[in-house]
Order: structure tokens, then C-alpha cells, then sequence
């Protein structure tokens, strides 16, 4: 694709000849205009693909100890994580329609080669430490399904290669169809589940306000981080910067304004959605475990052997088990796409897409292979909440060029941020910064254990 074909290639940005953000699928997808809702059901996608990252197994970790040990005390915690990454996610999609850039190119672009070199290490380490509790889950779930060992269930999880690209064989729509299905099957698991461990309303209300215990007391924090690294997390940010740019949009002033506010609504409502699944996963593990007694229940597979007896209901634990399967397919394949966007973004590196993303795909499996060698089911749930707690550590490096670069006018072409979303976006990333030197504080001063 040349510049001539390429136009956001002008202000501010250095794109090289046939360069583009997912070359193979990029503005495949053509944009309706007319009436509000067909316009907006031609951005209906890229929000879901980011969403699944908002409940994928590491979340899942967070969430069941957090609800076991301090009931409904951390909903605020989710909630809080959620308004962060409607924000983040918007700044996310403006920055690949404005500017027909990932963040991973912008970066490329905007840094030294020495600088680029370390963000993408970091890139690197967020996908795999991402990776590990998708690749873990996934084996979790088809363990407790059906009896297969977690290391043959961790080198399974290599068949979402050949799934991607068969679906994106068959159009990006269809990748999408197939993310959003096993996202309403995991809402549908969880609905029923909900309705048999009947939460007190008012304390579930009452947990979603933020308590100051929570900066205070450092196994909370701990948690509390971990909760945020996995709901904000890194890899989305470059990853949404990316597919929203399978949208074949137009290059006027008006049509990126109309793009920017339908792929915003999009990915809105899908975080939305995400919250929902969030909430239940804490809600749950507060209503039947730590209302039970049982305020220690962190393994995954401790909580699916747990469900069946303490609501009385013989298909708990196999919903539940369910959801879970469906999130780790779910997460696994944004996830691979992610290694192919920062992969190709930072390095220009160019290979057939199989290889591209067998090699993505193998950084993450070889050590989620070794841990689950090594620690076997024990273990598996405080590796998956240190994986999200990693993320949290990783966020600001994604978070600081992602501000900096929605913020100027003249590489947004126009469409910068406004300035109450670039203030906002930059007090989100000084609270993660604090805390996250709160939790390396605790660590050093051993008042936590990792």
C-alpha cells in the first residue's frame, strides 16, 4: 500500500512504503454510512476482541481471591479498573484512526531505536506474562472438563494459530462473530450461576464504594493491583490501536470524527459487558465462599470442586468450567494477535502470518509449559495473580506514550484528545504509577510476600 493509498501517513508520523497495522485484514471491512445504527454496526467488533481481555482466567484469579478473602470490599477496585479502561481503550482507537498508527509503530516512529528495543522487551514481557494465565486457564478448563493432564491442555492451546487464520481466511467479521459468541456464552454461565448465589444486594451495592483499607492494608493491595493489571491491561492498548484500522474509513475530517465516536460507543459498551462478567466472578467467590467460611479458596480448581456443594446446584461447577474454557480461547487468540501487532510494530518484522503467530504464540507457551511441569495444579492460582500484578508493573509504559501521543495535534491530524480526557488519562497513570511503587515498597520492606 503506498502513501498515495495509505493517506494517514501524512502529518507528524514516518510510515515507510507498504507498511500497515495488520496488513492482511487492514480496511478490509467497509464502513456503512446513512442512519446512526448502521453506521455504528459497522465499528460492532474491535470492542468485544478488546473486552475478552477484561475477563480472561487471569481476572478470574483476582477476582475468586479477592471475593474469598475480603468479600465484596474490592467490587470498587473492578469498577474503578473498568472507568480506567473505557478511557484508555478510547484514547487507544483515536490513536490508530487518526493517525493510521498502532501504538507500536508510534512508538517505532516516535522513539530511538535503543528506547523502541526496551518498550518492546517490556511489550514482549506483558504478552507472555498475558499469555500464561490465558494459556494456564485454557488448560485449567479442559482439565476439569475433561480429565486431560494441564501440560497437554497448555501445548493445545497451539491449535488457536490455525483457528485465526482459518477465520481470518473467512473475513475479520468472522473472527469477531466467533470472540462475541464465546463472550455471551461465558455472560450466560454466569447469569445462572448469579441466580443461585442470591448476593445480598445492598452489600454488593455497598462494595462497589472505594474504601481507603484498600491503600492501607498490603495483602489487599496486593489484590487490588492485581485486579487492575488484569483489567487494564497492556496488551490492549496495542492491540485496539490496531483492528479498529480493519475499518476501511475515509480520510475526511468528519468521517474519523464519525469513526472515533462509533468505535468509542463500541468498545464502551463491551467494557460494560465486561464489568458485568467481572463483577459476578468476585461477587460469586464473596456470596458463596467467604460467606461460607471458606476465605482462602484462590485455586481455580479449588473453587469448581467447592460450587456444586456449597450452592446445592449439580451443574455449578460445569458452568463454571465452562466460562472459563470459553474465556481462555477467547483471551488466547487477542492475545496472539496482540504478539503479531508488536511483533510487526516495533521490529518490522515480516513473515508468513502462520509463522508470525506460531512464533508469538510459542513465547508464550514454552514458559506457561514449564511452570505447569514444574508446579502441577499447586501453585497455579498464585502464578496466575503475580502474571496479573506483572501487568499492572508493565501498564505506564504503555500508558505514558499512548497520553503523549493522543495529545498532539498535529500527528492526530486534528483529532487530538480533548483536553479533559488527556488530564484524566494522566491522573489514571500517576494512581497506577503510586501504587505500584506502593507494592514494590511492601515487597522490599516485606510486608508482603510474593
Amino acid at each position: 500500500m503506498s502513501d498515495r493509498k495509505h493517506p494517514r501517513a501524512a502529518q507528524g508520523w514516518r510510515l515507510a512504503p507498504g507498511a500497515a497495522s495488520l496488513a492482511e485484514v487492514h480496511a478490509s471491512l467497509r464502513v456503512s454510512g446513512g442512519p446512526f445504527l448502521r453506521r455504528f454496526l459497522s465499528f460492532f467488533g474491535p470492542g468485544y476482541l478488546v473486552a475478552v481481555g477484561y475477563m480472561d482466567p487471569g481476572n478470574w484469579a483476582t477476582a475468586l481471591a479477592g471475593g474469598s478473602a475480603f468479600g465484596y470490599r474490592l467490587l470498587s477496585v473492578a469498577l474503578v479498573s473498568n472507568i480506567m479502561a473505557i478511557l484508555l481503550q478510547a484514547l487507544a482507537l483515536r490513536l490508530g484512526i487518526a493517525s493510521g498508527r498502532d501504538l507500536a509503530q508510534a512508538c517505532r516512529d516516535a522513539f530511538s531505536p535503543a528506547v523502541g528495543f526496551v518498550l518492546w522487551l517490556l511489550a514482549e514481557a506483558a504478552i507472555i506474562a498475558t499469555d500464561l494465565a490465558e494459556v494456564i486457564g485454557t488448560a485449567i478448563g479442559l482439565n476439569l472438563l475433561f480429565g486431560l493432564p494441564l501440560a497437554l491442555g497448555v501445548v493445545i492451546t497451539a491449535l488457536d494459530v490455525f483457528l485465526i487464520l482459518w477465520l481470518q481466511n473467512r473475513g475479520f467479521r468472522a473472527l469477531e462473530a466467533v470472540v462475541i459468541a464465546l463472550t455471551l456464552l461465558i455472560f450466560a454461565c454466569f447469569a445462572i450461576e448469579m441466580a443461585y448465589a442470591r448476593p445480598v444486594l445492598g452489600e454488593v451495592l455497598a462494595g462497589f464504594l472505594p474504601r481507603r483499607e484498600i491503600v492501607s492494608d498490603p495483602e489487599m493491595l496486593y489484590l487490588a493491583l492485581g485486579i487492575l493489571g488484569a483489567t487494564v491491561m497492556p496488551h490492549n492498548l496495542y492491540l485496539h490501536s490496531s483492528i479498529i484500522q480493519t475499518r476501511r474509513i475515509g480520510d475526511s475530517l468528519a468521517e474519523r470524527r464519525d469513526a472515533i465516536r462509533m468505535g468509542t460507543l463500541d468498545s464502551t459498551l463491551a467494557l460494560l459487558f465486561a464489568l458485568f462478567i467481572n463483577a459476578a466472578i468476585l461477587i460469586l467467590a464473596a456470596a458463596v465462599f467467604h460467606a461460607g467460611g471458606e476465605r482462602d479458596v484462590a485455586e481455580i480448581q479449588q473453587a469448581y470442586q467447592l460450587l456444586d456443594p456449597m450452592l446445592g446446584a449439580g451443574f455449578a461447577s460445569v458452568l463454571f468450567a465452562v466460562a472459563l474454557l470459553a474465556s481462555g480461547l477467547n483471551s488466547t487468540v487477542t492475545a496472539t494477535l496482540t504478539g503479531q501487532i508488536v511483533m510487526e510494530g516495533f521490529l518490522r518484522l515480516r513473515l508468513a502470518p502462520w509463522a508470525r503467530r506460531l512464533l508469538t504464540r510459542g513465547l508464550a507457551i514454552a514458559p506457561a509449559l514449564g511452570v505447569t511441569l514444574l508446579y502441577g495444579e499447586s501453585g497455579t492460582a498464585r502464578l496466575l495473580v503475580l502474571s496479573q500484578v506483572v501487568l499492572s508493573l508493565q501498564l505506564p509504559f504503555a500508558m505514558v506514550p499512548l497520553v503523549l501521543f493522543t495529545a498532539e495535534r498535529e500527528k492526530m491530524r486534528g483529532l487530538a484528545a480533548p483536553r479533559w480526557l488527556t488530564l484524566a488519562a494522566w491522573a489514571i497513570t500517576v494512581l497506577v504509577v503510586g501504587l505500584n511503587l506502593k507494592l514494590i515498597w511492601d515487597v522490599l520492606s516485606g510486608a508482603v510476600a510474593i
